[in-house]
């Protein structure tokens, strides 16, 4: 693994506190995920954890936003959220479409009983930790 230095903002701790006893594993999971990613990544050196609309955001110098969260109004899901004008999403569509559930252009959504398919979701996160290295590749380089 990589050296890799993460800042988190003490508010995105306090977000995770708040989620119901339920999820916060699940949110855990994604969140140990992202980090798990980046440090198997060559060239992310950094990653910032932060908030974002409320929700625990992960930034990197040559990435794209990834965010994350449950809803109470949705309490039976809970997502990974790509900025929406990026092509992340479409090209996760056309790879992973018999893998993953999606929101629009702008999420992968989970039902809180799914298994997560892990190296699929970490191939998302390379993505969009690296996204402004792979925009230009085919499918952005998921390397299907």
């Amino acid at each position: 693994m990589k050296d890799l230095q993460i800042t988190s903002d003490p508010a995105v701790e306090q977000v995770f506190d708040q989620y119901p006893v339920h999820v916060r594993p699940k949110m855990e999971g994604l969140r140990i995920l992202v980090r798990e990613t980046a440090r198997e990544m060559e060239g992310v050196g950094q990653l910032e954890e932060t908030l974002r609309w409320g929700e625990p955001s992960f930034i990197t110098k040559k990435g794209s936003t990834l965010r994350m969260d449950w809803k109470a109004k949705q309490p039976d899901r809970y997502a990974l959220y790509f900025k929406c004008t990026s092509k992340l999403v479409p090209s996760f569509r056309m790879a992973y479409q018999d893998i993953f559930t999606f929101e629009g252009t702008r999420a992968i959504v989970f039902q809180l009983d799914d298994k997560v398919p892990k190296e699929e979701l970490k191939q998302c996160i390379r993505a969009a930790l690296a996204y402004h290295k792979v925009k230009h590749l085919p499918l952005l380089g998921l390397g299907l």
